[in-house]
């Protein structure tokens, strides 16, 4: 399945943003292949953030992904940079965009 998501970091901390995206824990990006990703892609414009994940099953990430320290610690340092988060929001498994059109 393809989940489209859309975030969006505070202004004043896009590099730290960034930087944090360059120096993803390789325990934690194990995790989530190991959960069924095959790709995910964060693309910004401005402060906005629209991220395409390929997975098996979302829902099924999420919930594996929820307990693990690797990515407590994760969503820990992303909250201090998002100003809409996505994953561990009250939607969850349902926080993906709806497709208006597809080709």
């Amino acid at each position: 399945m393809r989940v489209a998501l859309h975030t969006r970091v505070r202004a004043d901390r896009i590099e730290a943003y960034e930087s944090a995206h360059r120096e993803v824990p390789a325990e934690l990006t194990a995790a989530i292949r190991a959960a069924g990703v095959t790709a995910w892609t964060i693309w910004r414009s401005g402060t906005e953030l629209f991220h395409v994940i390929d997975c098996a099953d979302y829902a099924r990430l999420l919930a594996e992904l929820e307990r693990l320290p690797v990515n407590i610690a994760w969503q820990a340092r992303m909250a201090e940079l998002l100003d809409v988060a996505h994953d561990y929001s009250d939607a969850g498994a349902d926080a993906g965009l709806p497709v208006v059109w597809q080709l």
